[in-house]
């Protein structure tokens, strides 16, 4: 028993470092991606978001996956139809799990998609799961995955309910 306090007494600064370590760059991803990302979606600014994304993208969404990054031009429309059509959009979300590195980022979490027109405001709802590579000293999206399903259950406002979106 005695050599099991002496490893924990050993182990408990390395574990807490690490979290440390963790904690900062999860901070850095913060400013880096996650603030221009919501402020580009806020703004319906599609180069602003497509920029926050690695040359060679797998995104992945209940349509198929896109690997020759067709979603980047469908950003651009979305975004410009919506801009044309007086569509104002705000997004919120909020982390489940965040595990990281010095190099990577594994990021799982709910968004709430607000979009109003002409005072009238829907709801989208759905669960990401990104990856994040640290590419020549800049943190870049290089995988995206979302759904609006989990086990055949529709992801609503009581699922996103369960945590307070995060806030920069």
């Amino acid at each position: 028993m005695r050599s099991f306090f002496i490893l924990l007494f050993f182990l408990i600064p390395f574990y807490t470092i690490a979290q440390t370590d963790s904690t900062a760059i999860q901070n850095e991803i913060n400013d880096i991606v996650w603030k221009p990302f919501k402020q580009a979606f806020s703004k319906l600014d599609a180069a602003a978001l497509n920029a926050l994304y690695a040359n060679e993208v797998l995104r992945v969404t209940p349509d198929g996956i896109d690997t020759e990054e067709l979603f980047k031009t469908k950003n651009i429309k979305r975004f410009k139809e919506s801009s044309s059509a007086g569509v104002s959009i705000v997004l919120d979300f909020w982390f489940d799990s965040r595990h990281t590195n010095k190099r990577y980022s594994y990021e799982v979490g709910f968004y709430r998609i607000a979009a109003t027109l002409n005072g009238k405001t829907t709801y989208n709802y759905g669960q990401f799961h990104i990856v994040l590579q640290k590419i020549n000293g800049q943190w870049k999206i290089t995988q995206d995955w979302d759904t609006t399903t989990i086990n055949g259950h529709t992801i609503s406002k009581i699922d996103f309910g369960k945590q307070k979106p995060i806030t920069f």
